[in-house]
């Protein structure tokens, strides 16, 4: 830092004498900001790398050196693993209405091969019921906005698309959603969330998507945070 003595020879030679030492200040002020960046950079690699374990990424195990790692505290029971006897069963139950019933008729006679297409056959007894998920895929719902021509003063107007529809091909609020839940409930790094999304439901998302739903959601609960943070209630109703 300069002294005021050194500060006033330099006033004492002159405006130019000055704006060199302010150009040079501001380079070195420049200089200054890079290592700061660089070293930022290199700190949030450091800490990412010590945040980063076995149970939040594809690393093995044998990787996890650094990280502390904690131990149940329960004793053993003695007691074999699995349900215990008397224990209540969670074993699936049949509903009274099912969605759909698929038929399966004998085509032939299995002890003389005759065909049993003619023949009208009666319901057996016997009902299974299998509980399945629906097939999981992207619907893609277009956009568009109408012109209209005043009938009084011959204007023409132009519909508004709505917020969330913001360019010609985006991600819905679903897509978001289930990527940031998979991020950040979930703990799977970007790469990973992206790729179970497009495993699931055969559409490509980028980590840059990702990165601008996870901004968007702190966004939205700034307000929600800073009221936890301070200890109250749900916001504007005071203390708890």
């Amino acid at each position: 830092m300069l002294t005021h003595e050194e500060i006033r020879a330099v006033y004492d030679q002159g405006p130019e004498a000055v704006i060199a030492l302010v150009e040079r200040l501001y380079t070195l002020m420049d200089q200054q900001q890079a290592q700061i960046a660089e070293l930022r950079a290199r700190v949030q690699a450091l800490e990412d790398q010590l945040a980063t374990h076995s149970r939040n990424s594809s690393k093995p195990p044998s990787s996890d050196s650094f990280t502390k790692q904690t131990r149940s505290l329960r004793q053993p029971s003695g007691r074999k693993t699995g349900g215990q006897p008397g224990h209540p069963g969670t074993t699936l139950q049949q509903v009274a209405v099912p969605d759909q019933t698929r038929i399966h008729e004998p085509a032939r006679c299995v002890a003389c091969g005759a065909s049993l297409a003619e023949v009208t056959g009666q319901p057996d007894p016997e009902r299974r019921h299998v509980f399945a998920l629906p097939p999981l895929k992207v619907e893609v719902t277009e956009h568009r906005v109408m012109r209209k021509a005043c009938a009084a003063c011959g204007h023409r107007n132009r519909g508004m698309f709505p917020a969330g529809v913001v360019c010609g091909a985006s991600d819905g609020a679903g897509v978001k959603g289930v990527l940031t839940s998979r991020n950040q409930a979930q703990l799977l790094p970007s790469e990973r969330s992206c790729q179970s999304v497009a495993d699931v439901f055969g559409q490509p998302v980028s980590e840059g998507t990702l990165e601008a739903a996870i901004d968007r959601c702190a966004a939205e609960l700034a307000e929600t945070e800073t009221c936890i943070k301070q200890g109250s209630g749900p916001c504007g109703s005071g203390p708890l």
